[in-house]
């Protein structure tokens, strides 16, 4: 009887927790995994606006995928996934085609441009590996060239970030740790330096705790962050953005850099491969299952869950694809062992906390709000945990953080 063939595609948190899972859970004899990426390494996605910033090195942010799966259950393919195929049960990649028997969509992310003219072109976004040395590399590029030249042009020396959301503002607090050292080493008068948050939302951190917010504005006004809240941003230029000001008005910003951190859709190959979709996620059923399908999975940024409490969907964390992972795994080891019955996915919010910086952060976890430095420990906390459940004791003493004070 031949062996049923398990395709995971994407090795982000959400397909790397349902890998090493179901590693465990399912026998070499019972079933084939294949787990699909793009590269041969993981990367904490979380961790990104540290690499951006230049405050973490880009290594430090990613791991080996073979040094976390088992090898002897689980074969690793690198390859880019194009189209999924559902009636056929194929996933063609740029390498080839693979044939499932149970698929696990965990493509992750793409950034959100909402259409914005320029941003493509002219923006950076905090989307993966690359992207992170490519924003990191450029804004040293501008401290470097500012004093080269017979004219300084101070608008090099002006770095604007599109997003007050949770990646735009722990950006910005890796950044506010991170001038005043470029500023030292290129040097540059810290005076000349501006730092720019646009949000078109009216608020900082939308759903975050209205206290813990003020504390974090506060605290990067104090660093010199200047924030222009409920401004949309209409264009980025070549020399900037372009931000509504007013009914008819416009007004130019003159940067050097621009970082566009507000917001990330699901994966495009979700639109390609014909599933229905909104922004690239899909609507998932209870047991983490497509609409309509017995045998495709959907985990992590490419599914919606919605939170019934406020008939919104839950926001695309990894604490949420992780708990995704597990539960898919078990799910699928249920239907090799020919089990109907599968367990509906709930997510267990543990806490969330916000990065302001090294020693700075602002979180509630366990029910109790926090900040400082002991919010910032939680934080390493949360990180170290990420890694010790995908690769346990050895991985997080590989990559954890360990300057936790």
């Amino acid at each position: 009887m031949r062996k049923p063939k398990i395709v995971i595609l994407g090795a982000g948190y959400g397909g790397l927790m349902t890998a090493t899972r179901l590693q465990k859970a399912v026998g070499v004899n019972e079933a084939d995994i294949v787990l699909i990426n793009k590269n041969d390494y993981h990367y904490e996605t979380t961790w990104l606006h540290e690499a951006s910033a230049g405050t973490l090195h880009h290594d430090k942010v990613r791991y080996d995928v073979r040094d976390v799966i088992d090898r002897h259950k689980v074969e690793f393919v690198q390859g880019s996934v194009e189209e999924i195929k559902l009636e056929e049960k194929r996933v063609i990649l740029d390498s080839g085609d693979v044939v499932y028997d149970y698929l696990v969509i965990a493509l992750g992310a793409e950034p959100e441009t909402f259409g914005i003219k320029g941003l493509k072109e002219y923006a950076f976004s905090i989307v993966n590996v690359n992207s992170a040395r490519q924003i990191r590399e450029h804004i040293e590029y501008q401290f470097a060239t500012y004093n080269t030249e017979a004219e300084k042009k101070d608008e090099r020396l002006t770095i604007v970030v599109g997003g007050a959301g949770f990646t735009g503002i722990e950006f910005l607090g890796e950044l506010t740790n991170r001038v005043p050292e470029l500023c030292r080493e290129y040097d540059v008068d810290y005076h000349k330096v501006k730092i720019v948050c646009v949000e078109a939302a009216p608020m900082v951190l939308p759903g975050f705790d209205p206290e813990l917010v003020n504390y974090a504005v506060a605290t990067l006004e104090k660093k010199g962050v200047e924030f222009r809240i409920g401004t949309a941003i209409k264009e980025a230029t070549p020399d900037g953005i372009i931000v509504a000001k007013g009914e008819e008005e416009v007004e130019e910003i003159k940067a050097g850099t621009v970082v566009w951190a507000a917001g990330v859709r699901g994966n495009s190959v979700i639109e390609k491969s014909g599933i229905e979709a909104m922004r690239g996620r899909v609507k998932v059923q209870p047991d983490l299952r497509l609409p309509g399908s017995e045998d495709v999975f959907i985990v992590g940024d490419c599914s919606l869950i919605i939170n019934e409490e406020i008939n919104r969907p839950y926001p695309p964390t990894a604490q949420i694809a992780m708990q995704q992972g597990e539960v898919c795994a078990r799910n699928i080891a249920a239907l090799v062992r020919g089990k109907s019955e599968l367990e509906t996915f709930t997510p267990d919010i543990k806490g969330t906390v916000c990065s302001l910086g090294e020693d700075d952060a602002i979180g509630v976890a366990f029910g109790k709000k926090m900040v400082g430095t002991k919010a910032s420990f939680m934080k390493k906390m949360i990180d170290n945990r990420a890694l010790y459940m995908i690769g346990g004791p050895s991985l997080v003493l590989k990559k954890g953080k360990f300057n936790v004070l």
